[in-house]
């Protein structure tokens, strides 16, 4: 891809980018929330068609001017939002758009004996082809969204955040896997965020920003992270949390009892003070982002209470939990906290549209005044509080949800993996957000998959494993080895 460049209404998103793919290689596209990289795989997967440049497949230059004809030419893409369709079966998905078939009639047991030879190379022979993907984990999901690039026999593979929602040895099963393509000439392009993934399994780098390729070919093992940063941020971040704030000594705001549902936790308490941050650690599947629904009203208990300075909600009731002052930003962004064809700024004021209204009717300029407010303090990229949702980057789209509830003025915040598909500079700054919510007073559960992010940002950790409290602990008394060490075992301590 050469000078590639791609306008929308309003922005240049890709201004002159430049990359390029060796087969057999893991080429790793880096760069910020918003500097591009969607776009630019978007284009390579024929979503987009770009407004100058050129991309050039095997020596010849080619012109994708859908996403059948990326596909058609061996071009794979894994999306971080995944493109699952949930009420069709696994082998349905994984063979969607090429279904196999003989004289035009479909196999649909060849295509489940293939769909189940996928899954048990992607190491997860467990997930049936014949389950209804939209009943899958969204580790599950992902998993099934491998086995469909794999099944196209693609020459190059487009894996955008692949390992956001997987465990530490499904990333091992997923680099296996990475390995044996690469082994056999297949390329793939790896973007993630997690830095120390890119020296694991890359080859080379390419660093995007502001629409602009500002490094390539960069070797992936030898090129120091600190170097990498600079170059996507513009400046030197130290990976650092914010200091902690002194141990709260008020009574708990948030107090949860024996909280359980049946197939996911059971007999859950746990309790948090105004200004106090706890963590809840685990592997994806533990049961801790149903902790926090349930806790929040989006799931109902089947025993146990929770209650909000001293008021009991009702179970299963998001109303009595939002009136309480308790909010949740949920791990799925897309599915479950935004309303992507609407504006930014509907989206920041949709929890608090009784402050604007009158008479029944929306004041517009104040809903507008306030959400500019927040997207210019929590520096929402690009700017604009009135382009659709759809059109930010995730990173950008997490500032979007934790300002709805800034707004709302939340007394309780449930974070479920707040910096998921974020970059380091994003992550720097919601890390001190929360800091700055919990020393005004606001009670934060953060539930995250990385655990040095548990450590670094919480006061007091919470071990979960398969839907129960392993163990509980100040954060400063745990490391990363104990808490594996715990989940691993799997006794309650």
């Amino acid at each position: 891809m050469a000078g590639i460049v791609k306008r929308f209404p309003g922005v240049t998103a890709l201004d002159g980018v430049d990359l390029d793919v060796l087969p057999g290689e893991v080429h790793c596209l880096l760069g910020q929330n918003g500097a591009g990289k969607s776009t630019l795989i978007k284009t390579l997967a024929g979503v987009h068609t770009p407004d100058e440049g050129t991309i050039t497949w095997d020596g010849t230059e080619v012109t994708l001017g859908h996403p059948q004809a990326a596909m058609d030419m061996g071009i794979a893409t894994m999306y971080q939002e995944l493109d699952l369709v949930e009420g069709l079966t696994v082998a349905e998905n994984v063979f969607l758009g090429h279904e196999k078939s003989r004289f035009g009639f479909s196999q649909r047991s060849a295509a489940r004996a293939a769909t189940r030879e996928l899954l048990a190379g992607l190491g997860h022979p467990e997930i049936s082809p014949t389950a209804e993907v939209g009943d899958l984990s969204a580790a599950g999901q992902q998993i099934v969204s491998m086995a469909r690039a794999l099944s196209r026999k693609a020459r190059l593979i487009v894996m955008d955040e692949p390992s956001a929602v997987l465990d530490s040895g499904e990333v091992e099963r997923l680099f296996d896997v990475i390995r044996q393509l690469t082994a056999q000439g297949v390329a793939v392009v790896y973007i993630s965020h997690r830095l120390e993934e890119i020296r694991v399994i890359g080859d080379r780098v390419t660093v995007l920003k502001d629409g602009r390729t500002v490094a390539t070919g960069l070797p992936a093992k030898e090129t120091p992270t600190s170097e990498v940063i600079r170059l996507m941020t513009g400046r030197s971040i130290e990976y650092v949390f914010p200091e902690r704030g002194t141990t709260p000594q008020d009574e708990p705001l948030l107090v949860v009892e024996g909280i359980s549902r049946r197939g996911e936790f059971e007999d859950v308490s746990f309790s948090v003070r105004p200004g106090e941050v706890l963590g809840l650690a685990g592997l994806v599947g533990a049961g801790r982002s149903e902790i926090v629904e349930t806790v929040f009203g989006a799931r109902r208990a089947d025993a146990g209470t929770v209650t909000v300075g001293g008021r009991r909600l009702r179970p299963g009731s998001v109303d009595s939990a939002v009136s309480a002052g308790v909010g949740l930003a949920p791990e799925e962004r897309k599915s479950q906290a935004l309303v992507l064809g609407d504006s930014v700024a509907h989206n920041i004021s949709m929890a608090t549209l009784t402050r604007f209204s009158l008479g029944g009717l929306i004041d517009r300029g104040a809903e507008s005044e306030a959400a500019q407010e927040l997207a210019t303090s929590l520096e929402l990229r690009p700017t604009g509080i009135t382009r659709e949702i759809r059109t930010l980057s995730g990173g950008n789209q997490q500032k979007v949800v934790l300002a709805r509830w800034l707004l709302r003025g939340c007394r309780v915040l449930l974070l479920d993996e707040p910096t998921r598909g974020v970059d380091i500079g994003a992550r720097s700054e919601i890390y001190a957000l929360v800091r700055r919510l919990a020393d005004d007073g606001v009670a934060v559960v953060v539930v995250s998959s990385e655990i040095e992010e548990v450590l670094g940002l919480s006061d007091r950790v919470l071990v979960v494993g398969d839907g129960q409290v392993l163990h509980e602990a100040p954060a400063t008394e745990l490391d990363e080895h104990q808490v594996l060490d715990i989940i691993m075992r799997g006794d309650a301590a």
